[in-house]
């Protein structure tokens, strides 16, 4: 419901007194920030060591799964465009519980791809400058690379803001640049292909590749203030997929091309493409790495703590959690438990194993809104104007679903455990809650008294 004095201006739900003032080219951008990330600079080499030539078609196929799944979240989107994103619809879908897990597998995605990413932002400062390579240096790099992002989110939103916006342009030049300089320089034998199809890295490759495509989850979290959202939310995230899949496979086949058979060992692939063409451009594209993956780990750690945040305030974590710092106003707590919980991944695990990890998650989630989809256009839930309903959606949920299962397949026993175990444990500790009253059927606070 909107105020007739003001149709922008919410008036109830967990929207109220938000603004629908953001349009189709700023939230189809946003979607394409949240999604282009610092990883690409490192997944082609961790693609093309998997499947070598075919990692290319990888994308492709992950494109498909990840185009499919974007149609049913532009309907379910239509449907409840709420502030939280898959966390709102799914909830109204599927219920507090569910909406619940859907919620800690956003922020675990979020928070397995900041360790992979601090990862690799110690390991591209250790090729640009090699004295600070190795082990000891690499954890050193991850400790200052966490109080820095941590610091920049408890001085104000609006510092973090400002960083961010301009890492996002720093991040895209060097990509600009890659493809407008290396589609002239490529080598037709570097595309040579094997004589034998290894389907199972193949698999294991389409895990990496979906880790590219995550990210439009954290994007839909600003529904609740998208303007004519049955309108823009399903056409920017559609645009914004489409320009992703030609991008990547784009920067795919253009790496393969100049490196060949050295993609799969490199440490930086963009800037050692870029090397073979101009030793000048290499650490140009390194230092343009390092800003873009630090403002990505500013966006992160922006985003991120606000999920405990929002869950502190539902009674789903201890109430410090919800404490807003009453000089800056941000969630400082939730901020440096998040930095911590982080910086824990990246000094325990790998970019390729954080990746792996979070892209698990990310497809659960994934999974669910398919589902989700279905069920509120079973309902014909309709919140704000005529949703996106197109009959091919149900076609194409299923598809999104087989792509999401087929994903999750290709991990190993040990990852789907811990999925698995990281759901159940979900659902028991709403259970629990919802037995002391802390919650309602909803997987909101209950009310006092």
């Amino acid at each position: 419901m909107t105020s007739p004095e003001n149709p922008g201006v919410v008036q109830v739900g967990r929207d109220a007194g938000l603004v629908r003032s953001v349009g189709l080219f700023a939230f189809l951008t946003t979607i394409i920030n949240c999604v282009i990330g610092a990883g690409i600079y490192r997944l082609p080499a961790e693609m093309a060591h998997l499947s070598g030539a075919y990692s290319p078609f990888a994308y492709l196929a992950c494109a498909i799964a990840m185009g499919a799944v974007a149609l049913c979240y532009g309907e379910a989107g239509s449907r409840v465009p709420t502030s939280g994103g898959p966390y709102g619809f799914i909830d109204a879908a599927m219920g507090g519980s569910l909406g619940f897990v859907s919620g800690v597998m956003v922020w675990l995605a979020g928070a397995l791809a900041a360790g992979g990413i601090s990862v690799a932002f110690a390991e591209t400062m250790g090729v640009l400058v090699p004295a600070l390579s190795g082990p000891l240096w690499r954890n050193i790099l991850v400790v200052l690379v966490t109080v820095v992002f941590t610091a920049v989110n408890l001085t104000s939103v609006a510092t973090a803001a400002r960083i961010i916006s301009w890492a996002t342009l720093v991040k895209l030049m060097p990509l600009i640049v890659f493809l407008a300089v290396g589609a002239f320089a490529v080598h037709g034998e570097n595309f040579a292909t094997p004589e034998t199809f290894d389907v199972g890295a193949f698999g294991r490759a389409s895990v990496l590749g979906l880790f590219a495509f995550t990210g439009m989850e954290t994007a839909l979290g600003a529904s609740g203030e998208v303007r004519d959202p049955a309108r823009t939310v399903p056409r920017a995230l559609m645009w914004a997929m489409g320009i992703v899949a030609v991008a990547y496979v784009a920067i795919q086949v253009v790496a393969q091309g100049l490196l060949g058979p050295a993609l799969g060992g490199s440490p930086a692939p963009i800037a050692d493409g870029l090397a073979t063409v101009s030793p000048a451009l290499r650490n140009l594209v390194l230092a343009g790495m390092l800003v873009s993956m630090l403002g990505w780990l500013t966006g992160n750690a922006l985003g991120s703590p606000r999920v405990l945040f929002a869950f502190a305030r539902d009674g789903l974590l201890p109430k410090a959690m919800g404490k807003v710092h009453p000089k800056t106003r941000v969630p400082h707590v939730a901020i440096i438990v998040n930095s911590c919980i982080t910086m824990s991944l990246a000094l325990s695990g790998t970019f390729n194993k954080l990746v792996v990890l979070s892209t698990l998650a990310a497809a659960i989630v994934y999974f669910m809104g398919c589902i989700a989809c279905l069920i509120l256009r079973r309902r014909d839930v309709k919140n704000v104007g005529e949703p996106l309903k197109l009959r091919i959606t149900p076609a194409v949920a299923v598809v999104g679903m087989v792509g999401m299962a087929a994903i999750v397949s290709q991990a190993t026993h040990d990852e789907i455990i811990a999925s698995i175990g990281t759901i159940l444990f979900c659902l028991g500790y709403h259970f629990v809650l919802r037995k002391l009253g802390r919650v309602g059927p909803a997987g909101k606070a209950a009310p006092a008294g």
